[in-house]
């Protein structure tokens, strides 16, 4: 879970498509879903669609969504379940892949994630009897470690692992992962089809996203602020005169309502540089800013969301933030498609598949 499976999907049905002229694609199994005209879709189905037209029924491209019940549900009923969810599944594959010259499949977290109910990526790629990529965090000793695991479960099921994508390395460590870890999973009998360096724009959260997250409420510049995305998170807990080295492009600044200094320090920053020099405030504890510093921001572009609770607690969310790249972040779909084109070793991938 959030090592990249659907961002590697997104760059390798691109990749894909260079090659074959007809590509389809398809979730089994989704535990995040979106409501999509009364029906529950998988989100990264909604995703890889909107940005591909994959053109599709998109009820097909995600046949079985897990709501908060349905664990229980299956648990009461097994026998009769089972057979209707997996006719789904094969019926939902035999509609992506029609007329199609590749189907991409994304599973959902680790090997054994839906044994509860029978349906492992394990157990589902046996039943679509496709061969698999791992793809995970890299390194040299976990991701080994974690893939041996994974491994033994598709062994089990007897589903072929054709090889392994490490994904987030730091850029001054990809050779030595790929040398080290290339030979330990060499000793897995798995190759190692590619590494992937960091790209900090893809783990950078937009306003629109930490909003939702933080329950924040829009003050100001939502029209063009909206989309910025935020490489660094500051706590206001300085003096004005100390704020001013962190009004940067792609800062977001939190700090209580009534912190009067630092709004004032943003709004003369704005004004002085002709927009807004930060990528936010985030103004805390549930206190509005005073009437005429309302004003003032209003006459500037500053991106300004209120939230109820206190700096740290606001703070703390935004790190712990899972950041999923979405329909609309057409600036992260470039960087994806390069990502895979340019790291992966798509001929022997598609050698080992065919």
């Amino acid at each position: 879970m959030n090592d990249g499976k659907t961002t590697t999907c997104l760059g390798l049905f691109a990749a894909l498509q260079s090659i074959y002229p007809r590509v389809g694609f398809i979730k089994p199994v989704g535990q995040r879903f979106i409501d999509v005209q009364g029906t529950q879709v998988d989100e990264d189905s909604f995703l890889l669609d909107m940005i591909y037209d994959v053109r599709v029924p998109i009820q097909s491209m995600s046949p079985v969504t897990i709501d908060t019940t349905f664990t229980r549900r299956y648990l009461k009923n097994p026998g009769q379940l089972l057979p209707e969810l997996k006719n789904k599944i094969c019926r939902a594959f035999d509609r992506v892949s029609w007329e199609k010259d590749f189907t991409l499949i994304e599973g959902t977290g680790h090997a054994g994630v839906g044994s509860v109910f029978d349906l492992s990526n394990a157990s589902v790629a046996k039943l679509l009897k496709a061969p698999v990529i791992l793809v995970c965090t890299g390194g040299i000793g976990r991701p080994v470690d974690e893939i041996a695991l994974n491994k033994a479960l598709f062994d089990k099921a007897g589903v072929e692992v054709i090889g392994v994508i490490l994904n987030k390395v730091e850029a001054d460590k990809i050779d030595i992962v790929r040398e080290y870890a290339g030979i330990g999973l060499q000793r897995l009998g798995v190759p190692l089809l590619g590494v992937l360096p960091v790209e900090n724009i893809l783990s950078a959260p937009n306003l629109t996203q930490i909003a939702e997250d933080i329950d924040g409420q829009w003050l100001n510049g939502r029209k063009g602020g909206a989309k910025q995305r935020v490489h660094r998170v500051i706590v206001g807990a300085m003096t004005a005169k100390g704020i001013v080295d962190y009004l940067t492009p792609g800062t977001l600044i939190i700090t209580p309502g009534d912190r009067d200094d630092i709004i004032l320090a943003a709004v003369s920053s704005a004004r002085l540089s002709g927009g807004s020099t930060i990528s936010g405030l985030i103004l805390t504890n549930d206190i509005q800013p005073h009437p005429k510093l309302a004003e003032l921001l209003a006459q500037t572009d500053i991106p300004v969301i209120a939230a109820r609770s206190e700096s740290y607690t606001v703070t703390s969310t935004i790190n712990r933030m899972t950041v999923k790249t979405q329909p609309q972040d057409t600036d992260k779909i470039p960087i994806i498609k390069n990502l895979i084109t340019n790291n992966i070793d798509l001929k022997s991938l598609l050698t080992r598949v065919g």
